[in-house]
């Protein structure tokens, strides 16, 4: 009983809920190059690729980096319900 109270309740004045996420998803070229999203390091481009990352609404900052190379950086805007957001990095390598 007090479970569906409670439901009702939920239902009629609306309950605080986690908003959906978005799937960030990766290609990139330097698969052994470091991805970090917000000051996170998440692993190398290769893991992110495979398994992808859930990001909640609101601006994230994706940097991806290895020594030899030019940092990718790019700050990004997901909104609630946003399709997948795809990246494409092509990492340039630092001439000698």
């Amino acid at each position: 009983m007090r479970i569906t109270l409670t439901l009702a309740a939920c239902l009629a004045v609306g309950c605080v809920t986690t908003p959906r996420t978005t799937s960030l998803r990766l290609d990139g070229n330097v698969d052994d190059a470091t991805v970090t999203v917000d000051d996170q390091v998440l692993g190398p481009v290769s893991h992110v690729e495979k398994r992808g990352v859930a990001l909640p609404p609101g601006k994230h900052r994706i940097t991806v980096e290895k020594a030899g190379f030019f940092p990718y950086d790019e700050l990004v805007v997901v909104k609630e319900g946003d399709p997948p957001l795809r990246l494409d990095i092509r990492m340039e390598r630092v001439p000698d």
